[in-house]
Protein backbone atom coordinates (compact mmCIF):
# COMPACT_ATOMS: atom_id res chain seq x y z
CA UNK A 1 0.00 0.00 0.00
CA UNK A 2 3.22 2.48 0.16
CA UNK A 3 3.88 1.84 -2.96
CA UNK A 4 0.51 2.94 -3.66
CA UNK A 5 0.71 5.89 -2.04
CA UNK A 6 3.85 7.01 -3.23
CA UNK A 7 2.85 6.25 -6.76
CA UNK A 8 -0.28 8.20 -6.36
CA UNK A 9 1.82 11.49 -5.11
CA UNK A 10 4.13 11.55 -8.32
CA UNK A 11 1.04 11.37 -10.67
CA UNK A 12 -0.50 13.81 -9.02
CA UNK A 13 2.58 16.23 -9.13
CA UNK A 14 3.51 14.88 -12.44
CA UNK A 15 0.06 16.18 -14.10
CA UNK A 16 0.50 19.13 -11.61
CA UNK A 17 3.48 20.00 -13.13
CA UNK A 18 2.33 18.95 -16.95
CA UNK A 19 -0.50 21.26 -16.09
CA UNK A 20 1.72 24.30 -15.14
CA UNK A 21 4.30 23.93 -17.73
CA UNK A 22 1.25 23.67 -20.78
CA UNK A 23 -0.19 26.74 -19.24
CA UNK A 24 2.62 29.45 -18.34
CA UNK A 25 5.67 27.60 -19.29
CA UNK A 26 5.00 26.58 -22.72
CA UNK A 27 8.20 24.33 -23.23
CA UNK A 28 8.40 20.79 -24.38
CA UNK A 29 6.32 18.35 -21.72
CA UNK A 30 9.40 16.61 -20.33
CA UNK A 31 12.02 19.73 -20.19
CA UNK A 32 9.47 22.05 -18.55
CA UNK A 33 8.04 19.14 -16.01
CA UNK A 34 11.95 18.47 -14.84
CA UNK A 35 12.38 22.74 -14.52
CA UNK A 36 9.53 23.12 -12.42
CA UNK A 37 10.46 20.13 -10.18
CA UNK A 38 14.20 21.48 -10.30
CA UNK A 39 12.78 25.00 -8.91
CA UNK A 40 10.72 23.27 -6.46
CA UNK A 41 13.26 21.12 -5.39
CA UNK A 42 15.18 24.53 -4.85
CA UNK A 43 12.80 26.09 -2.81
CA UNK A 44 12.68 23.13 -0.32
CA UNK A 45 16.43 23.22 0.19
CA UNK A 46 16.29 26.86 0.76
CA UNK A 47 13.39 27.73 2.97
CA UNK A 48 11.65 23.99 3.28
CA UNK A 49 13.30 23.62 6.57
CA UNK A 50 13.01 26.90 7.75
CA UNK A 51 9.26 27.54 7.00
CA UNK A 52 7.60 24.29 6.39
CA UNK A 53 9.83 21.88 8.75
CA UNK A 54 8.08 18.97 8.99
CA UNK A 55 6.39 18.54 5.31
CA UNK A 56 10.17 18.82 4.13
CA UNK A 57 11.28 16.14 6.40
CA UNK A 58 8.12 13.49 4.77
CA UNK A 59 8.99 15.05 1.14
CA UNK A 60 12.89 14.19 1.46
CA UNK A 61 11.74 10.52 3.14
CA UNK A 62 9.07 9.99 0.13
CA UNK A 63 12.49 10.67 -2.50
CA UNK A 64 14.75 8.96 -0.53
CA UNK A 65 12.94 5.61 -0.50
CA UNK A 66 13.18 5.42 -4.16
CA UNK A 67 15.76 3.48 -5.78
CA UNK A 68 16.21 5.09 -8.74
CA UNK A 69 18.78 2.96 -10.27
CA UNK A 70 16.12 -0.09 -9.77
CA UNK A 71 13.15 2.13 -11.39
CA UNK A 72 14.88 3.66 -14.08
CA UNK A 73 17.32 1.06 -15.24
CA UNK A 74 15.18 -2.10 -14.21
CA UNK A 75 11.65 -1.17 -14.62
CA UNK A 76 11.01 2.15 -16.74
CA UNK A 77 14.03 2.17 -19.02
CA UNK A 78 12.25 -1.13 -20.72
CA UNK A 79 8.92 0.43 -21.33
CA UNK A 80 10.67 3.58 -22.49
CA UNK A 81 12.89 1.76 -25.25
CA UNK A 82 10.49 -0.49 -26.44
CA UNK A 83 7.84 2.55 -26.96
CA UNK A 84 10.58 4.19 -28.68
CA UNK A 85 11.72 1.17 -30.84
CA UNK A 86 8.47 1.34 -32.04
CA UNK A 87 7.92 4.12 -33.92
CA UNK A 88 11.45 3.90 -35.77
CA UNK A 89 11.52 3.33 -39.09
CA UNK A 90 13.98 0.24 -39.62
CA UNK A 91 14.79 1.41 -43.49
CA UNK A 92 16.05 4.31 -42.04
CA UNK A 93 18.46 2.82 -39.35
CA UNK A 94 19.95 0.44 -42.14
CA UNK A 95 20.49 3.69 -44.72
CA UNK A 96 23.00 5.03 -41.89
CA UNK A 97 24.02 1.12 -40.28
CA UNK A 98 27.74 1.86 -40.45
CA UNK A 99 27.58 5.22 -38.67
CA UNK A 100 25.31 4.06 -36.02
CA UNK A 101 27.48 0.80 -35.47
CA UNK A 102 30.30 3.04 -35.38
CA UNK A 103 28.92 6.28 -32.67
CA UNK A 104 27.22 3.65 -30.31
CA UNK A 105 30.41 1.25 -30.13
CA UNK A 106 34.06 2.77 -30.68
CA UNK A 107 32.72 6.29 -30.32
CA UNK A 108 31.30 5.67 -26.69
CA UNK A 109 35.03 3.91 -26.02
CA UNK A 110 36.66 7.10 -27.61
CA UNK A 111 34.86 9.20 -25.46
CA UNK A 112 34.75 7.57 -21.89
CA UNK A 113 38.92 7.54 -22.25
CA UNK A 114 38.72 11.28 -23.08
CA UNK A 115 37.00 12.61 -20.41
CA UNK A 116 38.63 10.26 -18.20
CA UNK A 117 42.01 12.16 -19.13
CA UNK A 118 41.03 15.58 -19.38
CA UNK A 119 39.11 15.04 -15.81
CA UNK A 120 42.17 13.51 -14.11
CA UNK A 121 44.45 16.69 -15.37
CA UNK A 122 41.41 19.53 -14.96
CA UNK A 123 40.14 18.27 -11.11
CA UNK A 124 43.06 19.10 -9.79
CA UNK A 125 43.24 23.12 -10.73
CA UNK A 126 40.36 23.41 -8.78
CA UNK A 127 41.85 21.93 -5.30
CA UNK A 128 39.93 18.24 -6.27
CA UNK A 129 42.05 14.68 -6.50
CA UNK A 130 40.02 11.80 -8.25
CA UNK A 131 42.02 8.69 -9.21
CA UNK A 132 42.15 8.08 -12.91
CA UNK A 133 40.17 5.08 -12.42
CA UNK A 134 37.41 7.03 -11.03
CA UNK A 135 37.48 9.31 -13.78
CA UNK A 136 37.29 6.58 -16.18
CA UNK A 137 33.70 5.38 -14.46
CA UNK A 138 32.68 9.35 -14.84
CA UNK A 139 33.64 8.94 -18.14
CA UNK A 140 31.79 5.73 -18.94
CA UNK A 141 28.77 6.78 -17.70
CA UNK A 142 28.55 10.05 -19.06
CA UNK A 143 28.98 9.21 -22.87
CA UNK A 144 26.58 7.48 -23.77
CA UNK A 145 23.53 9.48 -25.07
CA UNK A 146 20.18 9.06 -23.39
CA UNK A 147 17.67 7.84 -25.56
CA UNK A 148 14.56 8.27 -23.45
CA UNK A 149 15.74 12.13 -24.04
CA UNK A 150 16.79 12.19 -27.65
CA UNK A 151 13.66 10.09 -28.49
CA UNK A 152 11.72 12.92 -26.66
CA UNK A 153 13.13 15.82 -27.95
CA UNK A 154 14.01 15.30 -31.33
CA UNK A 155 10.65 14.09 -32.26
CA UNK A 156 10.04 18.57 -31.31
CA UNK A 157 13.30 20.02 -32.66
CA UNK A 158 13.03 19.97 -36.25
CA UNK A 159 16.32 18.31 -37.11
CA UNK A 160 17.38 17.03 -40.74
CA UNK A 161 16.30 13.51 -41.00
CA UNK A 162 19.44 12.10 -41.36
CA UNK A 163 21.13 13.36 -38.54
CA UNK A 164 18.26 12.49 -36.39
CA UNK A 165 18.48 8.52 -37.36
CA UNK A 166 22.47 8.72 -36.57
CA UNK A 167 21.91 10.47 -32.77
CA UNK A 168 18.59 8.21 -32.80
CA UNK A 169 19.91 5.08 -34.00
CA UNK A 170 23.15 5.62 -31.89
CA UNK A 171 20.99 6.58 -28.48
CA UNK A 172 18.80 2.87 -29.07
CA UNK A 173 22.21 0.97 -28.97
CA UNK A 174 24.90 2.38 -27.56
CA UNK A 175 23.44 1.85 -23.58
CA UNK A 176 25.04 -2.10 -24.31
CA UNK A 177 28.37 -0.91 -24.60
CA UNK A 178 27.93 1.74 -21.63
CA UNK A 179 26.31 -0.41 -19.09
CA UNK A 180 29.21 -3.27 -19.79
CA UNK A 181 31.72 -0.78 -19.54
CA UNK A 182 30.72 0.44 -16.50
CA UNK A 183 30.07 -2.66 -15.29
CA UNK A 184 33.82 -3.74 -15.75
CA UNK A 185 35.44 -0.42 -14.62
CA UNK A 186 33.66 -0.34 -11.52
CA UNK A 187 34.63 -3.72 -10.58
CA UNK A 188 37.77 -2.33 -11.61
CA UNK A 189 37.57 0.56 -8.85
CA UNK A 190 35.78 -1.60 -6.01
CA UNK A 191 37.30 -5.18 -6.55
CA UNK A 192 41.09 -5.31 -6.23
CA UNK A 193 41.09 -9.28 -7.02
CA UNK A 194 39.18 -8.48 -10.41
CA UNK A 195 41.79 -9.16 -13.14
CA UNK A 196 40.82 -6.91 -16.62
CA UNK A 197 41.75 -8.96 -19.67
CA UNK A 198 40.75 -9.12 -23.30
CA UNK A 199 38.55 -12.48 -22.74
CA UNK A 200 37.01 -11.29 -19.92
CA UNK A 201 35.97 -8.43 -21.26
CA UNK A 202 34.66 -9.62 -24.17
CA UNK A 203 32.82 -12.45 -23.22
CA UNK A 204 31.02 -9.98 -21.12
CA UNK A 205 30.06 -7.98 -23.91
CA UNK A 206 29.23 -11.29 -25.67
CA UNK A 207 26.79 -12.30 -22.96
CA UNK A 208 25.05 -9.21 -21.96
CA UNK A 209 24.84 -7.02 -25.63
CA UNK A 210 24.18 -10.08 -28.04
CA UNK A 211 22.20 -12.02 -25.54
CA UNK A 212 20.22 -9.09 -25.65
CA UNK A 213 19.90 -9.11 -29.33
CA UNK A 214 19.16 -12.64 -29.68
CA UNK A 215 16.51 -12.54 -27.12
CA UNK A 216 14.87 -9.06 -28.41
CA UNK A 217 15.19 -10.84 -31.84
CA UNK A 218 12.56 -14.05 -30.88
CA UNK A 219 10.76 -11.94 -28.78
CA UNK A 220 10.08 -9.89 -31.47
CA UNK A 221 9.30 -12.16 -33.93
CA UNK A 222 7.52 -14.57 -31.83
CA UNK A 223 5.08 -11.73 -30.75
CA UNK A 224 4.52 -10.58 -34.16
CA UNK A 225 3.73 -14.27 -35.67
CA UNK A 226 1.54 -14.58 -32.59
CA UNK A 227 -0.52 -11.03 -33.07
CA UNK A 228 -0.97 -12.29 -36.67
CA UNK A 229 -3.18 -15.24 -36.11
CA UNK A 230 -5.76 -13.02 -33.96
CA UNK A 231 -7.46 -10.01 -34.74
CA UNK A 232 -7.95 -8.02 -31.61
CA UNK A 233 -6.56 -5.04 -30.78
CA UNK A 234 -7.03 -5.51 -26.98
CA UNK A 235 -5.33 -8.58 -26.99
CA UNK A 236 -2.53 -7.25 -29.40
CA UNK A 237 -1.87 -4.63 -26.75
CA UNK A 238 -1.67 -7.38 -24.36
CA UNK A 239 0.98 -9.01 -25.77
CA UNK A 240 3.27 -6.10 -26.62
CA UNK A 241 2.55 -5.26 -22.53
CA UNK A 242 3.48 -9.03 -21.70
CA UNK A 243 7.18 -8.52 -24.04
CA UNK A 244 8.04 -5.82 -21.93
CA UNK A 245 7.59 -6.88 -18.73
CA UNK A 246 8.17 -10.88 -19.20
CA UNK A 247 11.13 -10.19 -21.27
CA UNK A 248 12.49 -8.11 -18.78
CA UNK A 249 12.33 -11.12 -15.89
CA UNK A 250 13.88 -13.29 -18.80
CA UNK A 251 16.90 -11.22 -19.55
CA UNK A 252 17.62 -10.65 -15.57
CA UNK A 253 17.16 -14.22 -15.26
CA UNK A 254 19.89 -14.85 -18.17
CA UNK A 255 21.88 -11.88 -17.08
CA UNK A 256 21.87 -10.35 -21.10
CA UNK A 257 21.05 -6.86 -21.57
CA UNK A 258 17.56 -6.12 -21.16
CA UNK A 259 17.31 -2.63 -22.76
CA UNK A 260 18.84 -4.20 -25.89
CA UNK A 261 16.10 -6.80 -26.11
CA UNK A 262 13.16 -4.01 -25.82
CA UNK A 263 14.96 -1.84 -28.47
CA UNK A 264 14.93 -5.28 -30.90
CA UNK A 265 11.44 -6.53 -30.23
CA UNK A 266 10.72 -2.65 -30.39
CA UNK A 267 11.77 -2.43 -33.78
CA UNK A 268 10.37 -5.55 -35.10
CA UNK A 269 7.58 -5.15 -34.12
CA UNK A 270 6.95 -1.88 -35.26
CA UNK A 271 8.27 -2.88 -38.36
CA UNK A 272 7.99 -6.21 -39.43
CA UNK A 273 4.97 -6.57 -36.70
CA UNK A 274 2.58 -3.38 -37.95
CA UNK A 275 3.43 -4.29 -41.82
CA UNK A 276 2.28 -8.21 -41.90
CA UNK A 277 0.28 -8.85 -38.60
CA UNK A 278 -1.89 -6.30 -37.74
CA UNK A 279 -4.82 -4.46 -39.35
CA UNK A 280 -5.52 -0.47 -39.57
CA UNK A 281 -7.41 -0.64 -35.95
CA UNK A 282 -4.41 -2.84 -34.61
CA UNK A 283 -2.16 -0.43 -35.74
CA UNK A 284 -4.04 2.66 -34.30
CA UNK A 285 -4.79 1.30 -30.88
CA UNK A 286 -1.28 0.12 -30.58
CA UNK A 287 0.49 3.08 -31.25
CA UNK A 288 -1.72 5.47 -29.40
CA UNK A 289 -1.57 2.98 -26.25
CA UNK A 290 1.94 2.78 -26.44
CA UNK A 291 2.31 6.72 -27.26
CA UNK A 292 0.54 7.19 -23.91
CA UNK A 293 2.62 5.44 -22.04
CA UNK A 294 5.43 6.92 -23.57
CA UNK A 295 4.45 10.18 -21.93
CA UNK A 296 3.06 9.20 -18.32
CA UNK A 297 6.66 7.17 -18.20
CA UNK A 298 8.36 10.66 -19.53
CA UNK A 299 6.73 12.95 -17.03
CA UNK A 300 7.33 10.45 -13.77
CA UNK A 301 11.20 10.02 -15.05
CA UNK A 302 11.78 13.57 -15.36
CA UNK A 303 9.80 14.40 -12.37
CA UNK A 304 12.54 11.84 -10.95
CA UNK A 305 15.41 13.80 -12.70
CA UNK A 306 13.75 16.68 -11.24
CA UNK A 307 13.64 16.00 -7.26
CA UNK A 308 17.38 13.91 -7.42
CA UNK A 309 18.05 17.28 -6.60
CA UNK A 310 16.96 16.82 -3.16
CA UNK A 311 19.38 13.79 -2.65
CA UNK A 312 22.73 15.58 -3.76
CA UNK A 313 25.01 16.49 -0.57
CA UNK A 314 26.12 19.64 -1.63
CA UNK A 315 25.96 21.12 -5.03
CA UNK A 316 28.07 24.08 -4.58
CA UNK A 317 30.76 22.76 -3.71
CA UNK A 318 31.47 20.51 -7.04
CA UNK A 319 29.48 23.81 -9.04
CA UNK A 320 32.68 24.97 -10.90
CA UNK A 321 34.06 21.55 -11.79
CA UNK A 322 30.65 20.54 -12.86
CA UNK A 323 30.53 23.65 -15.26
CA UNK A 324 34.35 22.73 -16.35
CA UNK A 325 32.77 18.89 -17.01
CA UNK A 326 30.32 20.32 -19.21
CA UNK A 327 32.99 21.85 -22.08
CA UNK A 328 35.36 18.24 -21.15
CA UNK A 329 31.82 16.22 -22.33
CA UNK A 330 30.84 18.25 -25.25
CA UNK A 331 34.78 18.50 -26.09
CA UNK A 332 34.93 14.30 -26.04
CA UNK A 333 31.30 14.12 -27.89
CA UNK A 334 33.08 16.17 -31.06
CA UNK A 335 36.06 13.92 -30.66
CA UNK A 336 34.81 10.72 -30.67
CA UNK A 337 32.88 11.97 -33.89
CA UNK A 338 35.54 13.03 -35.44
CA UNK A 339 38.07 10.65 -35.18
CA UNK A 340 36.20 7.46 -36.15
CA UNK A 341 34.42 9.64 -39.34
CA UNK A 342 38.20 10.56 -40.23
CA UNK A 343 39.83 7.00 -39.57
CA UNK A 344 37.15 3.97 -39.65
CA UNK A 345 34.17 5.75 -41.88
CA UNK A 346 36.53 7.73 -43.97
CA UNK A 347 34.11 10.01 -45.15
CA UNK A 348 34.06 13.51 -45.83
CA UNK A 349 30.71 13.99 -46.09
CA UNK A 350 30.13 15.59 -42.58
CA UNK A 351 29.30 19.47 -43.14
CA UNK A 352 30.64 22.12 -40.37
CA UNK A 353 26.90 22.44 -39.44
CA UNK A 354 25.93 18.30 -39.44
CA UNK A 355 29.24 18.17 -36.72
CA UNK A 356 28.12 21.15 -34.42
CA UNK A 357 24.37 19.01 -34.78
CA UNK A 358 25.55 16.05 -33.88
CA UNK A 359 27.41 17.44 -31.26
CA UNK A 360 24.91 19.28 -29.75
CA UNK A 361 22.50 16.69 -29.94
CA UNK A 362 24.19 14.08 -28.07
CA UNK A 363 22.00 14.81 -25.08
CA UNK A 364 22.57 13.20 -21.59
CA UNK A 365 19.50 12.24 -19.35
CA UNK A 366 18.43 9.94 -16.28
CA UNK A 367 20.59 6.88 -17.30
CA UNK A 368 23.49 8.56 -16.76
CA UNK A 369 22.14 9.65 -13.22
CA UNK A 370 20.59 5.91 -12.63
CA UNK A 371 24.57 4.25 -13.28
CA UNK A 372 26.70 6.75 -10.96
CA UNK A 373 23.53 6.06 -7.77
CA UNK A 374 24.17 2.31 -8.15
CA UNK A 375 27.97 3.13 -7.44
CA UNK A 376 28.64 1.86 -3.80
CA UNK A 377 28.87 4.44 -1.16
CA UNK A 378 32.55 5.77 -0.81
CA UNK A 379 35.00 8.38 -1.05
CA UNK A 380 34.25 9.64 -5.12
CA UNK A 381 30.47 8.71 -5.23
CA UNK A 382 29.28 12.38 -4.29
CA UNK A 383 31.73 14.39 -6.65
CA UNK A 384 30.77 11.99 -9.13
CA UNK A 385 27.27 12.46 -8.18
CA UNK A 386 27.26 16.11 -8.36
CA UNK A 387 29.41 16.99 -11.51
CA UNK A 388 26.72 14.12 -13.40
CA UNK A 389 23.63 15.97 -12.04
CA UNK A 390 25.25 19.29 -13.69
CA UNK A 391 25.72 17.80 -16.93
CA UNK A 392 22.73 16.64 -17.20
CA UNK A 393 20.93 19.48 -16.15
CA UNK A 394 22.57 21.10 -18.68
CA UNK A 395 22.46 18.45 -21.14
CA UNK A 396 18.80 18.31 -20.87
CA UNK A 397 17.87 22.12 -20.47
CA UNK A 398 20.30 24.00 -22.27
CA UNK A 399 21.09 21.10 -25.67
CA UNK A 400 17.46 20.10 -25.49
CA UNK A 401 15.57 23.55 -25.52
CA UNK A 402 18.34 24.71 -28.55
CA UNK A 403 19.28 21.94 -30.43
CA UNK A 404 16.17 22.69 -32.80
CA UNK A 405 17.64 26.07 -33.57
CA UNK A 406 21.28 25.24 -33.74
CA UNK A 407 20.58 23.17 -36.41
CA UNK A 408 18.22 25.50 -38.10
CA UNK A 409 21.29 27.84 -37.47
CA UNK A 410 24.31 25.85 -38.52
CA UNK A 411 22.47 24.14 -41.18
CA UNK A 412 21.35 27.17 -43.05
CA UNK A 413 24.64 29.03 -43.20
CA UNK A 414 25.89 26.21 -45.41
Amino acid sequence: MELYYTFSVLIVLASLFAYLNLRFLKLPATIGIMIIAVLVSLGIRLVGDQFFPQTTKEFFELIQQFDFNEILMGAMLNFLLFAGALHVNIADLKDQKSSIATYATISVVLSAFIIAGLLFYVAPLFGIEIPFIFCLLFGTLISPTDPIVVLGILKQAKVPKHIETKITGESLFNDGVAVVMFAVVLKMATDASFEVTFASVSSLFLIEAGGGVILGTLLGFTASNVMKKIDDYKVSVLITLSIVMGGFLVAKQLHVSSPLAMVIAGLIIGNYGKTHSMNETTRDYLGKFWELIDEIMNAILFLFIGFELLLLPDLEEQLVLGFVAIFIVLFSRMMSILIPLKSILRRNTYTRGSLITMVWGGIRGGVSIALVLSMPNGEYKDTLLEITYIVVLFSIVVQGLTVGKVAKKVLKEE
